[in-house]
């Protein structure tokens, strides 16, 4: 399970959260607009890739990053 935290590439400061056992599969989801979350702010890009053996760890982990104290986490660790 990966845990990603992706940017619009024409739109910086929309970061998008989320997670995936196929990233690269996912990023070209995105990119090619079949999420209707991050669509109008195609392209994107990767910022942070994280890898979960846990599958319920990983989902914790974004659940964590969505929220609002997950959010300054991102800010603080990883300059989002």
């Amino acid at each position: 399970m990966y845990v990603y935290l992706i940017r619009s590439i024409n739109f910086p400061a929309q970061i998008y959260t989320g997670c995936t056992t196929n990233f690269e599969a996912r990023l070209k989801c995105h990119n090619q607009g079949g999420s209707k979350h991050t669509s109008n702010f195609k392209p994107w890009a990767l910022e942070v890739l994280i890898y979960f053996k846990d599958d319920k760890l990983g989902n914790s982990f974004e659940k964590y990053l969505k929220s609002g104290s997950g959010r300054a986490f991102s800010k603080k660790r990883f300059g989002l």
